[in-house]
């Protein structure tokens, strides 16, 4: 396993997460259109296939979900205080 592309992996699904979370949320609510969350989900899926190639199906759906989770407790956050 080479752990360098692994972490690369996991910080392009957070960056993919929070460019969705932004685009629901914030100053942009109401403008993201399907489509630009239906990009951003299957790119979260192709890099989701190459995590799980080198650690495992369910270690890489976990690090999903905690990914998944982080970005959206952390847009929660940013919401209440706008």
């Amino acid at each position: 396993m080479c752990r360098s592309e692994v972490a690369q992996l996991c910080k392009q699904i957070e960056l993919e997460f929070d460019a969705m979370q932004r685009g629901m949320a914030g100053m942009a609510q109401g403008t993201a259109s399907h489509s630009f969350i239906r990009a951003r989900m299957t790119r979260v899926g192709a890099c989701q296939s190459k995590l799980a190639r080198h650690i495992g199906n369910t270690a890489a759906n976990h690090i999903i979900g905690d990914l998944y989770a982080k970005t959206m407790e952390q847009g929660s956050a940013y919401d209440a205080t706008s």
